[in-house]
């Protein structure tokens, strides 16, 4: 929810929060949510990992409909240590990374109505809330967090950002994770927040021939670039949230933007010779769509 220039409206304070207002929403805003919930809570067992599974319990405050964010952040605050505050839409850069840096997520306080239940270009409560927020509950992640807002802060002073974005929509929107299978095989789980607050590509992500599945690296990760228009034509696969919290924290970030910087951008379906992969795609949904 971050954007590099933007005007703060005359009603956020001065860190672009704003309040709620949870008492404003209609009857058939909350029916919305509820039917989102439903859908997606039914569907992800089995495909979501289950670090975020469990984390879908902090949301089930003592009103239903869309959640109260005072409610959901005292809950959350005792699980992790974060909160959730309400903010116009996008943020500035340094705003979104002050914010993570001190464990409080910044989420749109509107809901997409009942006609766009499958799809909604700009993300809104429900993709914010039901997409992040089980994950902020599990603690390694929720370090993750902290630490990726603490690094934003960092590029901003390196030239990095346009690279470090590309590791946040990887693995915060659209990574995929390592899990073992009921026979014990190596299976794929969903954990990122594009992917399991949407019905069509929680499938997708796990089913479909088309995209490319890469094992993680961060190097690889910050040189593809991304799409933001349609399902994703690759997807990076951690092997835990252990390692990826482990990557983020031993990885010196000033020399790698220095490297990135000689080196070609990827392009979203490309596949490296050194590129470990779980499933090459055949494209065939992006070529059709072409």
């Amino acid at each position: 929810m971050a954007a590099d220039s933007l005007t703060r409206p005359p009603e956020a304070a001065e860190d672009w929060t704003i309040p709620q207002e949870w008492d404003r929403y209609t009857p058939e805003e909350h029916a919305v949510w509820d039917i989102l919930f439903a859908r997606q809570e039914a569907m992800l067992p089995g495909r979501a990992a289950p670090e975020f599974l469990a984390g879908l319990d902090i949301l089930h405050l003592s009103r239903p409909g869309i959640p109260d964010f005072a409610e959901l952040s005292e809950k959350l605050g005792k699980a992790t240590g974060w909160q959730v505050v309400a903010v116009p839409g996008l943020v500035p850069d340094e705003v979104f990374f002050e914010h993570l840096a001190n464990r409080r997520f910044v989420a749109g306080r509107f809901i997409r109505r009942a006609d766009q239940l499958d799809y909604l270009q700009e993300p809104d409560v429900f993709h914010d809330v039901f997409g992040h927020v089980p994950m902020l509950a599990h603690p390694v992640f929720a370090d993750y967090m902290q630490a990726y807002g603490e690094g934003g802060l960092r590029a901003m002073r390196h030239g990095g950002l346009e690279k470090l974005a590309r590791l946040y929509w990887y693995t915060v929107e659209f990574g995929l994770i390592r899990a073992k299978g009921k026979d014990g095989g190596d299976k794929l789980n969903i954990y990122g927040a594009g992917i399991v607050s949407s019905r069509g590509e929680s499938l997708f992500a796990l089913d479909d021939p088309s995209p490319n599945r890469i094992a993680f690296d961060m190097e690889r990760v910050m040189r593809t670039k991304y799409r933001i228009d349609d399902y994703q034509q690759a997807y990076f696969v951690i092997d835990s949230f252990e390692q990826l919290l482990r990557d983020t924290l031993e990885t010196d970030f000033a020399p790698l933007y220095e490297k990135l910087e000689t080196l070609p951008d990827l392009a979203v379906a490309d596949i490296l010779p050194g590129d470990r992969l779980i499933t090459r795609g055949t494209q065939d949904y992006a070529l059709a769509k072409a």
